[in-house]
């Protein structure tokens, strides 16, 4: 098995960046979701109530971020230094807030426009818990960023080619990878081989990650990650092909064991 590509999304829910390697640090990938839209509750914004977030693009730089969209000029972010922090949590139906540094009123009205809507961007400065312990098989601790559940997501080609198989069959179109939006992709395993990683660990390049079980998927894997279109698909499919107790499966939860560098074409090996 290969690793064959790398993916980070600074803001939650947005446009991916794409990388020939990254860092892996305990709370995931370097510059992965340590920044968030909120509501005026301070509930993460994301593609489930939005598909215009798929026009956001992010680009990490040193000491903070530059937002782009089509139709806007772009906006440098530092990343606050200094100010009350505010608390957020991921979903509504989150019972633990975590603190977060707003990012100031200049970054808030420039996503107001974009999203047509009050919202305020926050910042993560120090990763934190956000689930309480029990509600995870794998409980990562204080060690996450505004990653939905896990540190990082794992994906297998030769799974989307199993789906787009039976969209196919079913005379749909096949989707692409983004729909899931993994941060790392591996090549060279069998279809669904990843079903039984759970509770292992696994070897990516030099770097140990301990597999934490599948990913549960929602509406957003139904929305185009460049048009912000959405359908029925493939999350239709997934209940036919991929319903495990009320949950459609796509993708396995990692967790980092150990902090390095990550770069396309790692061997990835499944510990025995």
């Amino acid at each position: 098995m290969r690793l064959t590509s790398i993916h980070t999304y600074p803001v939650k829910g947005c446009h991916r960046l794409d990388h020939d390697g990254a860092f892996v640090q305990p709370w995931g990938l370097a510059g992965d979701r340590r920044w968030m839209v909120v509501d005026a509750d301070g509930v993460g914004v994301t593609q489930r109530e939005t598909t215009r977030l798929v026009g956001l693009r992010a680009t990490v730089r040193p000491g903070g971020l530059v937002l782009s969209a089509d139709g806007q000029s772009d906006l440098d972010v530092p990343e606050p230094a200094d100010g009350a922090p505010v608390a957020v949590r991921t979903f509504r139906s989150r019972k633990l807030p975590v603190p977060a540094l707003p990012a100031g009123r200049a970054a808030d009205d420039w996503l107001g426009a974009l999203l047509g809507r009050p919202v305020r961007l926050v910042w993560l400065g120090q990763p934190t818990r956000h689930l309480a312990a029990g509600d995870r098989e794998h409980d990562t601790g204080d060690q996450v960023s505004f990653a939905d559940a896990y540190p990082l997501l794992l994906a297998n080609t030769a799974s989307l080619d199993a789906l787009n198989g039976w969209l196919a069959e079913a005379g749909e179109e096949p989707v692409p990878m983004t729909r899931f939006r993994p941060n790392l992709v591996v090549d060279g395993a069998p279809s669904w081989a990843e079903d039984d990683w759970a509770g292992r660990s696994l070897h990516i390049g030099d770097l140990r990650f301990r597999a934490a079980g599948p990913c549960d998927r929602c509406v957003v894997t139904t929305t185009d990650q460049e048009t912000g279109v959405r359908a029925k698909e493939p999350l239709r499919t997934l209940g036919r092909h991929r319903n495990v107790q009320q949950k459609l499966l796509f993708g396995l939860h990692l967790v980092p064991i150990d902090s390095g560098p990550l770069t396309v074409g790692a061997p990835v090996v499944l510990a025995t």
